[in-house]
């Protein structure tokens, strides 16, 4: 009898844990699902980034029955930075060797724009996190099972140098960083938006200037020099 009164016990107890759990005052953190983002680390990083917005702004165009002859006009921002400058020449380079029309100035059906954000993280930045060398050897080990007298050491192994794969991966890519940039190119033709992209890449600090007045320029930033002067 005592024992059994021990066991309600037990599980009035669980009971309450369980609900407690089931229950929390404020959200819960979680993480999204694993994805990667390109890191912008030279102009030939800007180039790539030029072909691949004019290959998806060229397949939205066709989607939208937009006429191949159409003609095109990039507009180059206002105060342009050097990655902007850059851009809009690669853009042009991208658009006349896809056989478009594009004109340099003048009323056109069609415009493309670009704008660029650049956003710091104040909070670390994990480093490192297990990515796709990992997950194909776990799921190989799955697929193929493991062999309890001889395998289990293999696949042990084979993990461990799957992580150090995707270490060496993210340390050759220098790893994430505090600074991102904020792409969109957008396409206005009719009085409506005819196409639109944007994308988010990791950017190093120090070259934070060449893609914002702002980081090139700190008395923007609403920082202000102090004067010492000796008592």
């Amino acid at each position: 009898m005592k024992f059994r009164s021990l066991q309600l016990a037990a599980l009035c107890c669980a009971a309450t844990v369980l609900a407690g759990c089931a229950s929390s005052p404020i959200p819960l953190a979680e993480n999204f699902q694993l994805t990667s983002q390109k890191k912008v680390r030279s102009a030939g990083h800007w180039q790539l980034l030029s072909r691949d917005v004019v290959a998806q702004t060229l397949d939205m165009l066709d989607k939208a029955s937009v006429p191949a002859q159409s003609t095109l006009h990039i507009v180059l921002p206002e105060h342009p930075t050097e990655f902007d400058t850059a851009f809009h020449e690669f853009l042009v380079t991208e658009l006349v060797n896809s056989g478009r029309r594009v004109v340099t100035s003048g009323d056109t059906p069609l415009s493309i724009t670009y704008q660029t954000q650049v956003v710091r993280h104040d909070s670390e930045r994990p480093y490192f996190i297990p990515g796709k060398y990992t997950a194909i050897a776990t799921g190989l080990s799955v697929l193929h099972g493991i062999n309890r007298s001889t395998g289990d050491a293999a696949v042990i192994g084979g993990l461990a140098l799957a992580g150090a794969a995707d270490y060496l991966s993210s340390v050759n890519a220098g790893g994430p960083t505090h600074t991102e940039l904020i792409l969109t190119t957008t396409v206005k033709g009719a009085g409506r938006y005819m196409a639109r992209k944007t994308d988010v890449y990791y950017i190093e600090q120090d070259d934070a200037g060449l893609f914002s007045h702002t980081y090139r320029d700190p008395s923007r930033l609403g920082v202000k020099p102090m004067k010492v002067v000796a008592q």
